[in-house]
């Protein structure tokens, strides 16, 4: 397998109106989380990929499942659990950049998870795990729980690379920054945004934001800085490539998950930094021009043609 996640997985109430929710009358019912985003990112563009969560056993829980199934992820690592209702979110839609979210998620059913439940043998067979800070932030048990699961990977010398994610609707910023740097010695590769990166290290700019990444011995951190694009560092070499140009922004929701999967498609077709940052970029512009946490990430193919390397034919 390539590429293993963890994560608590959502039903996502899109608004078919935009305006605050309170005027709204009818939605589209879609499935979203972050880490799972990742993962269907990665197994669209032609990686093996994993998932390991706990749903509530309803009928969310088991469309999410069979939703996950049918995108080609491996599921065995998923178990649906009785007395969990499957976390749930509406969006509100004020415009294609600004997008509100309202989560649901206070007995997520990720609470029945413990560590002992983490099958090593399971883990060993993977070359990366990804996570991010989303999965620590729903509930104390994750916490234990993904510490336990790094322990784990880093024995078996997978790749460990980490979005932070911070969602202050789920936690502080101080509580993340305490919670999340505790994680940090495990991480090989640290993928961020200018904002989290504040939250988490205090550092403004890239300079500052690599230099802080290796007092944690992370030779491997990229920096994205949204319409500017991205700056990456990778064992003393620094590159900075700009954003696609010309991209119609429909829905900004999905689109760090979709650089992740792109720069974790890089990395295991061993591509240079430059093109794996560029690449990154171009699937995040692809997702912003689609409505939907995960319906803009693209297929190899897509990319291709997004990309200019073959020709589409649309009729």
């Amino acid at each position: 397998m390539d590429i293993l996640t963890i994560g608590d997985a959502l039903v996502s109430f899109n608004p078919l109106t935009t305006g605050p929710l309170r005027f709204v009358n009818t939605f589209e019912r879609k499935v979203g989380g972050a880490e799972l985003n990742v993962a269907i990112g990665c197994s669209r563009l032609g990686l093996d990929a994993g998932w390991i969560s706990r749903l509530g056993k309803d009928e969310f829980g088991r469309y999410i499942y069979n939703f996950v199934r049918g995108e080609g992820i491996d599921v065995s690592q998923v178990k649906l659990i009785e007395g969990y209702p499957t976390s749930i979110y509406f969006k509100e839609l004020i415009s294609g950049e600004k997008v509100n979210s309202y989560y649901y998620r206070e007995k997520s059913p990720t609470l029945a998870f413990q560590a002992n439940d983490i099958d090593e043998d399971y883990i060993k067979q993977a070359k990366i795990l990804h996570f991010s800070g989303v999965f620590p932030a729903v509930n104390d048990t994750n916490k234990e729980v993904l510490l336990h699961l790094l322990k784990v990977a880093k024995k078996h010398n997978l790749i460990i690379t980490f979005d932070p994610n911070i969602r202050l609707k789920l936690w502080s910023a101080s509580e993340a920054r305490q919670t999340l740097v505790t994680y940090l010695p495990y991480v090989d590769v640290l993928l961020t945004g200018e904002e989290e990166a504040e939250i988490l290290l205090g550092t403004s700019g890239p300079e500052q934001f690599f230099a802080a990444a290796q007092n944690y011995g992370i030779q491997h951190a990229v920096l994205k800085q949204g319409e500017h694009g991205a700056v990456g560092y990778k064992n003393g070499e620094v590159v900075q490539v700009p954003a696609r140009e010309n991209t119609e922004v429909v829905d900004v929701v999905g689109a760090g998950d979709g650089f992740a999967a792109g720069y974790l498609c890089g990395m295991i077709n061993q591509w240079s930094l430059e093109k794996s940052l560029a690449f990154a970029n171009a699937v995040a512009a692809h997702v912003i021009g689609v409505t939907g946490d995960n319906e803009g990430l693209p297929y190899k193919e897509d990319m291709e043609i997004f990309l200019g390397e073959r020709e589409g034919i649309a009729r």
